[in-house]
């Protein structure tokens, strides 16, 4: 079993493209499998049987495992008995028919127009306060997740057609638009990265020491500038992210354009969003209406 999971994880970098965070994400869950099957001392594909995966997601949810990381570990255990039955190794897939336990969908946060406008007002009087700002203002411009900003690379961003080319989830590129003060913020990064880095590194945003910026120094140069900006919530990459389709939807109305500005594969991941936007107009029929009125 561990030459096949090799392999398989060679066919997943290789042949699928997948990103070094989300191999490792496999990597951890099909060693999850392989050290619950040599427990049961099972060393052959063919002996694993639902029984066997429906034990071990018992084992992880009384172990504390929520339903969304049970769903990410079968997810990968499917695509290895996959694998291994389309290469003739395996002759059915125990995974398939299992299901993790439902977990209770949260809604995510978001911040209102006013509270983002606070946040993106930042004085861009020295060189890494105009990178900040063209981060923050790309994040909420165009939606784009912490990995697909960090990842960005010049040759990706179009300013006079004003379109942005990212690479998200299961290696699906799509092109988002990038608004006009997005746009004049990243002209005006560009005019002072040089004292940073030279164009030979290809990365958008980089550090001070000229390496391609990290997700965590983002996460913590936005955190500081919500402190600075006097913001009483936590903020982070992916608050502006959930800010811009909320603000998207509730403008437009439009799921299926905002699913493809996001790069959902699946609709049902961008309806959280309408129950977003539901909330708000319970909210103003409630304060609004006179028979809605609480005594």
């Amino acid at each position: 079993m561990d030459t096949h999971a090799r392999n398989f994880f060679a066919y997943l970098e290789h042949e699928r493209g997948l990103s070094a965070r989300t191999l490792i994400a496999y990597r951890r869950d099909v060693a999850e499998l392989l050290a619950f099957l040599e427990e049961q001392a099972v060393d052959n594909p063919e002996q694993v049987t639902q029984h066997h995966i429906r034990a071990l997601i018992a084992q992880k949810h009384r172990q504390g495992l929520g339903g969304k990381s049970l769903q990410r570990l079968l997810s990968a255990l499917r695509s290895f008995f996959r694998w291994m039955l389309r290469e003739g190794i395996a002759r059915h897939n125990p995974a398939k028919a299992v299901r993790a336990p439902k977990s209770p969908r949260h809604l995510p946060a978001t911040l209102d127009a006013d509270t983002v406008g606070q946040l993106l007002d930042i004085p861009t009087d020295k060189p890494l306060a105009v990178r900040d700002k063209a981060i923050m203002e790309l994040f909420y411009s165009s939606g784009l997740r912490l990995s697909e900003l960090t990842d960005l690379r010049w040759e990706q961003i179009d300013l006079p057609s004003g379109m942005v080319t990212v690479t998200g989830k299961g290696n699906r590129s799509r092109m988002v638009p990038v608004g006009r003060i997005a746009a004049e913020a990243l002209l005006e990064w560009r005019k002072v990265r040089g004292q940073y880095a030279s164009f030979e590194e290809p990365h958008v945003f980089v550090s001070q020491r000229g390496n391609p910026i990290s997700p965590r120094t983002i996460q913590s140069r936005i955190r500081y500038w919500a402190k600075r900006q006097g913001m009483p919530q936590n903020v982070y990459p992916h608050l502006l992210r959930h800010s811009f389709a909320s603000h998207m939807l509730e403008s437009s109305g439009d799921l299926r354009s905002v699913q493809e500005l996001l790069g959902h594969a699946d609709i049902s991941t961008t309806q959280i969003y309408t129950h977003l936007d539901f909330q708000h107009l319970a909210k103003v029929y409630d304060k609004a209406h006179p028979r809605a009125k609480k005594k």
